[in-house]
């Protein structure tokens, strides 16, 4: 039987977070419940068979509940509808209305807790995913936290604003930020200028979430004076870092003696975050050391494993996609 159904928004702000300017989401969302949709003022009336029709006005009361209930909303400038629908409910058989039925399989939907860091520019940065949270967690009541999984996830970003968020309450007195000065198939020899400035290009992630939380200046400052140092991981041999936030990026592309070396420099009053993501190795076949650094330490005290998948995926919705994609899944 057809229908029309009508949904009403709070306000306008919330109808173009949820919509699109221009309403530019809806295309894609009617592809995915087979209706057709109407805007009309801060309204969407839902047009096509009654049952899809009633799962579309189940999905956007849930998302429009899901986002006034979290307390970084104001700051959310989009919502990617098309991830919702994948990650909130079943996929639906279009040719099949007996399971078009979309239900909270968990009966509630997760919330951030607590925001993570203020940047700079005075926005609140929270968890955007469960797993990002008890990574979170984990870098907070943790010696060492390792952060594996996909790109995309959050992994460097996080550290940093936790590394951050620490300094500025005078829990650490620096941040070391590293990472291996291996190349994604391209040779450094041939690259101008010394160590450092070969090296520097592959650190720019590290330079660009600092920016993020903390500004340009800030960084410049907090750099020139020590506070923060950016090197390869190659510079960390024979030290101790004590009282610091230690990031180490790209540990895929370490290798065990590497890895080795790099934990052996916790020191006293110090936390270290170890991300990675074993499906991006760029070294050669084998040499990668940080699988088995994880089946070395798993289980020991004071240091944590947080698994993320194609779900805790914040980039661009297509990201998802590619991850699957390589991974074999959703071909």
């Amino acid at each position: 039987m057809t229908t029309n159904q009508n949904f009403d928004f709070q306000d306008k702000e919330l109808y173009q977070k949820i919509c699109g300017i221009g309403d530019v989401r809806l295309k894609e969302v009617e592809k995915q419940f087979g209706i057709k949709i109407i805007p009309r003022g801060i309204s969407l009336i839902f047009q096509g068979d009654e049952d899809r029709a009633g799962n579309a006005f189940t999905f956007f009361t849930q998302v429009q509940k899901e986002i006034l209930s979290r307390p970084d909303s104001d700051f959310m400038d989009t919502i990617d509808l098309d991830g919702l629908i994948q990650k909130m409910y079943p996929p639906m058989d279009m040719n099949n209305n007996s399971n078009n039925t979309y239900t909270d399989s968990e009966g509630n939907h997760w919330t951030p807790k607590n925001k993570i860091l203020v940047t700079y520019k005075n926005k609140p940065i929270f968890p955007r995913t469960e797993n990002q949270e008890k990574f979170v967690d984990s870098l907070k009541n943790n010696f060492i936290s390792f952060g594996l999984g996909p790109a995309g996830t959050g992994k460097t970003f996080l550290s940093i604003a936790s590394a951050c968020r620490m300094m500025q309450a005078g829990e650490v007195d620096r941040l070391i930020l590293t990472r291996p000065a291996v190349e994604a198939g391209e040779s450094l020899g041939f690259l101008p200028g010394d160590l450092i400035q070969k090296v520097n290009p592959y650190l720019r992630p590290i330079y660009d979430a600092l920016h993020e939380c903390i500004g340009f200046e800030k960084t410049t400052e907090l750099i020139s004076v020590g506070k923060i140092e950016i090197a390869p991981i190659a510079f960390m041999r024979g030290r101790t870092l004590s009282n610091s936030f230690i990031i180490l990026d790209e540990a895929q592309n370490c290798t065990l003696p590497q890895l080795k070396m790099f934990l052996t420099r916790f020191g006293k009053n110090s936390r270290m975050s170890i991300s990675g993501d074993i499906t991006q190795i760029d070294l050669e076949y084998g040499r990668s050391g940080l699988e088995r650094t994880t089946q070395i330490l798993k289980g020991a005290k004071g240091i944590e494993f947080i698994f993320f998948n194609e779900n805790d995926i914040t980039r661009h919705p297509i990201v998802t996609t590619i991850v699957k994609r390589f991974e074999g899944k959703g071909l």
